[in-house]
């Protein structure tokens, strides 16, 4: 008997107990919209998270990015049912805000978090910044168009030093005098990229518009202001000229445009950080039969640029459905940590935009990534507009417009004029 009551006395302590500890542990519910080889290395960061804390757990789900997601935020937000944190494109902000989806990270936040503002570069801080300076996200890296090539095209040439490494391209000039040589080198394709989508199209056009300085939507909405228009013609004209020189490849996907480069076909290709651990995978397995590189892109025209966006962390702004503070410290926590173990993010090519892990010996010695880490100093991020950035009306006014440019169908000044027509109908 005595036993007896001393196990239902366990029984009935282990009752009381079992609740408290339950509600003690904040359970975090995470968007995120990560997929392939960026989705790997995210489950594996929130799984490394959830074991190192017994307090705080993160239920993570993945959902399809550009519209899709952005949509459901909306909706999800609007009804109170938004997640506490989740995934964000910077390029996106602009439309974040106009809708009113993004709570605010305060200097307290960031506190908790064991962050601030300094330690991230300036034009990722800036991006993630509203027009008063109020943050609403937290940067989490710089992914950005990179220049990647095929050694076995410039051996002989003036563009690859003793060390296989490129060299030389300081100007258009020398660029299209690189992919001739790669030509007569045997480049079935001297340049590749997707030259039938929106992004990659769009970014390349962006890239060659900034370097010449120009403007593609000012902060009171003009479209093309000023000489930019003449700038933007003079981009078009110059991916024509690629075009018209058999250089790129005609009306040619994403994944083809990838498979032209990993196949051997293209000298250069011009594509996102991202494709850095394809490239590294086939190369380690003994499946790319070349030796390659990459390297930002090259002053081609006026001044360095590169069109560059960020992923970063927001916090839904749930209004009908507020977050508790004990939560929202919870959240700051998650995020802090994440910055601190970005190294392994890295991994996906991504640079991170934590500047005591970017500037840490690990990640200098992370190839190729420290090759063209430079490039956080001349990042630029689309117009700050709610019809700008990924999956947005420029995209689609890129591939409706500006690809048919590129593959003979429209001159540079009618797609121009067409393209500067279609966002101006877009504007709110």
């Amino acid at each position: 008997m005595i036993f007896l009551r001393k196990r239902i006395m366990a029984i009935a302590l282990a009752s009381m107990i079992l609740p408290g500890t339950v509600f003690a542990q904040q359970h975090i519910s995470w968007w995120d919209f990560f997929v392939g080889g960026d989705g790997v290395r995210m489950k594996a960061l929130t799984s490394q998270f959830n074991d190192e804390h017994a307090d705080i757990n993160i239920d993570a789900t993945s959902l399809e990015w550009g519209v899709p997601f952005y949509t459901k935020v909306r909706t999800s937000v609007a009804i109170g049912q938004g997640p506490d944190i989740m995934s964000w494109h910077l390029s996106r902000l602009p439309l974040g805000l106009e809708e009113g989806v993004l709570s605010p990270i305060t200097d307290h936040d960031l506190e908790v978090a064991g962050l601030s503002r300094s330690d991230f570069f300036p034009h990722a801080i800036e991006a993630a910044s509203g027009p008063d300076g109020q943050l609403y996200a937290v940067p989490f890296d710089i992914h950005a168009l990179v220049l990647y090539y095929n050694k076995r095209y410039l051996q002989g040439t003036d563009y690859l030093d003793a060390s296989g490494r490129l060299t030389g391209i300081d100007s258009l000039e020398d660029f299209e005098s690189a992919m001739a040589a790669a030509a007569r080198n045997g480049s079935r394709v001297p340049l590749s990229y997707g030259t039938s989508e929106d992004a990659p199209v769009f970014r390349i056009f962006f890239t060659l518009l900034k370097q010449m300085g120009g403007i593609l939507i000012s902060p009171d909405g003009e479209i093309l202001p000023g000489d930019s228009t003449a700038k933007a013609t003079r981009a078009i004209e110059i991916m024509t000229h690629w075009f018209d020189e058999g250089w790129q490849p005609e009306q040619t996907s994403y994944e083809a445009s990838v498979a032209l480069f990993t196949s051997g076909e293209a000298a250069f290709m011009l594509n996102g950080v991202w494709e850095v651990p394809t490239v590294k995978d086939l190369a380690a397995s003994g499946k790319l039969g070349f030796d390659w590189g990459v390297v930002q892109v090259p002053m081609l025209l006026d001044q360095p640029a590169s069109w560059a966006d960020s992923h970063a962390f927001a916090i839904p702004a749930n209004a009908r459905n507020p977050m508790s503070p004990q939560k929202r410290e919870a959240v700051m926590t998650a995020i802090g940590w994440m910055e601190r173990h970005s190294l392994e993010w890295a991994g996906a090519g991504h640079i991170p935009a934590y500047k005591p892990v970017a500037e840490s010996s690990e990640f200098q010695q992370m190839e190729p990534n420290a090759t063209y880490s430079a490039l956080v100093d001349t990042a630029m991020y689309d117009p700050r507009s709610p019809i700008a950035g990924v999956a947005s009306p420029v995209y689609d006014a890129a591939v409706n417009i500006l690809a048919p440019a590129i593959n003979g169908y429209l001159s540079p000044e009618q797609a121009i004029a067409q393209f500067k027509s279609e966002l101006q109908s877009r504007q709110r």
